[in-house]
């Protein structure tokens, strides 16, 4: 069977990345490190490549050099079920990097996440413009997603 994952370029933090990322994530697990030995071309020792899982998806990163940086096209979407499981991921994975506008954070690597509670797609999609309006507009003015607001905009007579 076919799979696709992401593939991840670092410049010499593909390691940190990785065990930042693997400490975050509840259902989270290392599988493979490789490392460089005698003929490079990096340092002997040091991460050429690493495989990870974050809830049951897997990821692969590489120290490929200052070549490539991430960019905001790309983006990690993570449904959150709980306002507990939003703020928890927003706070972990912001450290060090920057928060942004409608659940959208930049974490330490420069890498692009979106974390959303699943409720928020719902409310999005609801028959009722109005409401589902209601929601968008709040949602506009939001850093990280709060439920309990986006509820009361969906809710609002």
């Amino acid at each position: 069977m076919q799979t696709i994952s992401p593939f991840l370029w670092f410049d010499g933090n593909a390691e940190e990345a990785m065990n930042f990322y693997t400490s975050i994530f509840k259902n989270a697990k290392i599988e493979s490190v490789i490392r460089y030995g005698e003929a490079g071309p990096g340092p002997k020792g040091t991460v050429m490549s690493c495989t990870f899982q974050l809830n049951g998806q897997q990821f692969m990163a590489i120290n490929g050099g200052p070549h490539f940086t991430f960019s905001p096209a790309i983006s990690f979407f993570v449904n959150c079920e709980t306002q507990q499981e939003v703020d928890e991921l927003w706070e972990k994975l912001s450290e060090g990097g920057e928060k942004q506008r409608c659940g959208w954070l930049k974490d330490k690597f420069g890498l692009s996440w979106q974390v959303v509670p699943t409720v928020l797609g719902e409310m999005l999609q609801d028959e009722d413009v109005v409401k589902s309006g209601r929601v968008m507009q709040a949602m506009l003015q939001m850093d990280k997603i709060d439920i309990e607001k986006l509820k009361q905009a969906y809710e609002a007579t």
